[in-house]
């Protein structure tokens, strides 16, 4: 994944450009921001359901230090979440849609519903069982990571 993130980070870098030439040529701060939104963070974004959980911490803090850069530019909000919590929003609203819908397409990789509810040692979001594997590839996988999620 790391040269995934390190290519559009890159290619990330070659917008901002563009969008120094727009504000250069006067185009307004709300304008300039409402670019940002709709290009780089579109392109920093897309698909980060499928591709965040095998990323490294480092490939996270270079995206990170990507927006925090944008951020001290004035081409985005200084109050905007971080990337991480950006994601993180995204992966809850998706998996939410997952679960509560059967025509979903990744509805079929949910695991089997708990049918025995006698053990109730802590709240969760779901009902699905926490069946473990013991491949480290697919605990990186969307479904996996959102069923454990907070289950610390």
């Amino acid at each position: 994944m790391s040269e995934h993130v390190q290519a559009t980070v890159n290619t990330s870098a070659s917008l901002l450009y563009a969008l120094r030439v727009l504000r250069a040529r006067g185009m307004p701060e709300t304008a300039l921001q409402t670019v940002y939104q709709a290009t780089v963070m579109a392109k920093l974004l897309y698909a980060t359901s499928a591709w965040w959980g095998f990323t490294s911490a480092s490939d996270r803090q270079r995206i990170e230090v990507f927006v925090g850069h944008a951020k001290r530019r004035g081409l985005c909000n200084a109050d905007r979440p971080s990337a991480t919590q950006l994601v993180d929003d995204a992966d809850d609203k998706l998996f939410e849609s997952v679960l509560h819908n059967a025509e979903h397409t990744l509805y079929k990789l949910l695991p089997h519903r708990r049918h025995d509810n006698t053990y109730t040692l802590r709240p969760r979001r779901h009902d699905l069982t926490l069946s473990r594997g013991s491949h480290c590839l697919t605990d990186c996988n969307f479904i996996v990571r959102q069923i454990f999620n907070e289950s610390y």
